[in-house]
């Protein structure tokens, strides 16, 4: 019997896309401190759930392309880690910035992110026979029956809003 969950998320969903080219693999002192800074802050998230990280999928696109596939719990939560005085990534951040003025930076290694703030009835998920995973490993997992069998009828699913729960329930 196969077994079929989709991803319990409520509301908007926030994905970042974050990662690194290496353009020039005899430059190796030059991109393994950034995959080494990438995977330090990763730590430091999973550290301080507070921060906003729910999930992470560490992710190959070739032997050139790394990138993490993020979840977050809100855009707010990944700004304020972004620019956070205290966060690594602002030490890196820095770091890459002077580097960049001082005209240190030769293209050896490519940085990149995409984020995205996805509005609830514009994602939908399925998965079968999976452990929580991706969406689901963020935001948890039910059976595919509670938003429905068809992608249609869980693009439609709507989360009970604390408002629309509380006019049922007079």
């Amino acid at each position: 019997m196969v077994s079929r969950t989709t991803a319990d998320a409520k509301g908007d969903v926030v994905v970042l896309l974050i990662g690194m080219r290496i353009n020039r693999f005899w430059a190796v002192h030059l991109w393994v401190p950034v995959m080494l800074a990438m995977l330090r802050m990763l730590r430091e998230l999973a550290k301080d759930p507070e921060r906003g990280l729910r999930e992470k999928v560490l992710l190959t696109a070739s032997p050139r392309t790394y990138y993490v596939v993020q979840y977050w719990e809100s855009k707010e939560k990944l700004y304020a880690y972004a620019t956070a005085p205290d966060a690594f990534h602002h030490e890196v951040w820095a770091k890459l910035n002077r580097k960049e003025r001082a005209g240190k930076l030769h293209g050896e290694v490519g940085i990149w992110h995409e984020a995205y703030v996805v509005p609830e009835g514009s994602y939908e998920a399925i998965y079968a026979d999976m452990p929580a995973f991706g969406l689901a490993g963020a935001h948890g997992q039910v059976p595919l029956a509670a938003r429905g069998r068809y992608a249609k009828d869980r693009f439609a699913h709507r989360s009970a809003r604390p408002a629309e729960s509380a006019e049922k329930s007079a």
